[in-house]
């Protein structure tokens, strides 16, 4: 069943599940719940995205690591993985190219890390991917959940990928254009940081202890929260986004880099903008975000900014 838009509501969803009967002898494309759920390791509770799944998830969904569908040789937390990574984790989830995939978060956070695993997929070459908005209102609207481990699946011959680069910004390139914020035509850029705005200020810690807070030049303070309705934490609905870029002063014509901590909820803001309608598209992940930026950059380069 094909979706409308990127953002899927829960009846949207519920009622693609319906008709889209499970068959071991249909070979038509499914659709096929995918449950993203991460919590960061500072989480107060401990808990962690495949605990939550097991405590409840949509029928027949399957759970997707951010962890261990990631380059673990990286000394930054799941970055990109390599295609044959990305590649087996898809034929071990039982996933089909044609499949269409619908992400969904914790019920707690309402949205928080899916928006990555449907970035990953779509960077990936994986067409239908969409995001639940979202599982939080699933859940209070009473529609199905179950318990327990992910079913059995049968593997399936998902092909080798390509990695759309051209959605991602490495270290390197990422400290040439901060670098050269004041030399001419490199105001056209926004980059948006999805921390919180203590944390953007350098005012408040990290949550990874020994790093440095603060933010790079160029930079926008975008926090999350303020993408999402504060009660459904769904997100706003498209016209009350448009206003939120709009009273940051993000001129749409620009292109746009997004940016957080681990480079997980940077994709909301890339979600945001999606739903929003806002901008000409040309967007990007900074993947290591604040985590590798406050690691790589050397006191002299003075790309640490601070606003106590």
């Amino acid at each position: 069943m094909a979706f409308s838009s990127y953002l899927v509501t829960p009846a949207e969803l519920d009622d693609a599940l319906k008709r889209n009967a499970r068959s071991k002898l249909s070979t038509s494309p499914r659709t096929i719940p995918i449950c993203g759920s991460w919590f960061l390791p500072n989480d107060p509770q401990g808990r962690t995205g495949l605990q939550v799944f097991k405590e409840g998830h949509i029928p027949h969904a399957r759970f997707f690591d951010l962890d261990r569908v990631a380059d673990t040789s990286s000394p930054y937390p799941h970055m990109l993985p390599s295609p044959d990574v990305f590649r087996d984790a898809m034929r071990d989830l039982g996933v089909k190219k044609d499949d269409t995939l619908v992400v969904y978060d914790t019920a707690e956070l309402g949205i928080f890390s899916a928006p990555r695993v449907a970035w990953t997929l779509k960077v990936f070459g994986h067409d239908a991917v969409h995001i639940l908005n979202n599982f939080k209102l699933w859940v209070e609207q009473d529609r199905a959940t179950e318990q327990g481990e992910q079913e059995q699946v049968e593997k399936t011959d998902y092909p080798l990928p390509q990695l759309d680069s051209s959605k991602v910004v490495a270290f390197e390139e990422m400290k040439s254009l901060v670098s050269d914020h004041n030399k001419e035509g490199h105001e056209n850029l926004h980059i948006l940081d999805a921390r919180s705005e203590g944390r953007w200020k350098g005012t408040d810690p990290e949550p990874r202890p020994g790093l440095s807070s603060g933010h790079m030049p160029l930079s926008t303070s975008v926090p999350v929260p303020e993408l999402l309705d504060p009660k459904t934490k769904a997100f706003l609905p498209p016209d009350e986004l448009r206003k939120v870029f709009e009273r940051k002063g993000i001129d749409p014509s620009k292109p746009v880099i997004s940016s957080c901590g681990t480079g997980v909820t940077a994709t909301v803001i890339d979600t945001a903008l999606t739903a929003a309608g806002y901008g000409d598209g040309s967007r990007r992940i900074y993947d290591g975000s604040w985590t590798e930026w406050a690691q790589r950059v050397k006191p002299t380069d003075n790309l640490i900014l601070k606003d106590e």
